[in-house]
């Protein structure tokens, strides 16, 4: 279910998930130009397995991810809610810089918040109601800090507006900052260094495409990519499996399409 309005806190996209098979739900999520929260309020719990090993179940948070991780459960029902990195540390009271390449308890981050709006999504009787509970919630916290510095809130809106086909020393100049500048403010208020962000959010653009059943090579060549090679191995590296493989498999990370046949609609 797909959250009908824009949101009152900028850099925030919602969606609902409920799985309406007998069965559990067992797919592999890839990396996301975002910092995810999953808020569950079924009877599961949801389950994230990593890549280093370490299980979460509950409401979670997940940072950039650096490859697929696994998520399963029964009876699975959730807000998905992802947040910009510009917002993030707002929302969360954390910086996206610590928790990259990780998956952690949405409790150890609110405490009483994320037990209450739990239950609060729970006593819910639409998926209206739902996101207007989460919306409200996400717009009080992000009154409490204060946002990541205006140069990189531009950079970060040029990576995304151009699909990560950018120079990192171009950016550098447009803001009047050195290139070692840039980096080092990005990487410690955003959570990824420029050149990474800019590649996450390429293969982001491409995997979406591919999803959508389009050809590889013109994925490739309308991607910024060198070849078809070249794209080949950004999807193995941030999914561990092949182009071809991708339009087959139920990635959470490509919203509606991978979900269609799944009982679960796609984020805005």
């Amino acid at each position: 279910m797909r959250s009908p309005r824009p949101n009152r806190v900028a850099g925030v996209t919602m969606a609902g998930f409920h799985s309406r098979s007998t069965g559990s739900v067992d797919v592999r999520v890839v990396p996301h130009p975002a910092i995810t929260l999953v808020l569950e309020f079924g009877n599961g719990p949801l389950v994230v397995d990593a890549a280093t090993g370490r299980q979460q179940r509950g409401n979670l948070v997940a940072g950039f991810l650096h490859s697929a991780v696994r998520v399963r459960g029964e009876n699975v029902e959730c807000v998905q809610v992802r947040l910009s990195p510009v917002v993030a540390r707002a929302v969360l009271d954390v910086s996206p810089s610590e928790l990259d390449h990780t998956v952690v308890a949405l409790d150890d981050l609110w405490g009483q918040d994320a037990a209450r709006i739990r239950q609060q999504l729970g006593d819910a009787t639409s998926w209206q109601h739902r996101f207007a509970l989460v919306e409200a919630l996400l717009a009080r916290r992000a009154e409490r800090e204060p946002s990541v510095d205006p140069e990189v809130a531009w950079v970060w809106e040029r990576v995304m507006v151009s699909r990560g086909r950018v120079r990192v020393e171009d950016l550098a100049a447009e803001v009047g900052w050195s290139r070692k500048r840039l980096w080092s403010r990005f990487r410690s208020q955003v959570g990824l260094p420029p050149k990474r962000a800019a590649m996450l959010v390429r293969f982001d653009h491409a995997a979406h495409r591919l999803a959508a059943g389009e050809d590889a090579a013109r994925v490739a060549a309308d991607s910024g990519y060198v070849d078809q090679s070249h794209l080949h191995r950004d999807v193995l590296a941030f999914t561990a499996v092949t182009p071809a493989t991708v339009v087959s498999q139920p990635w959470l990370a490509v919203d509606g399409i991978a979900w269609a046949g799944h009982g679960a609609g796609g984020t805005v």
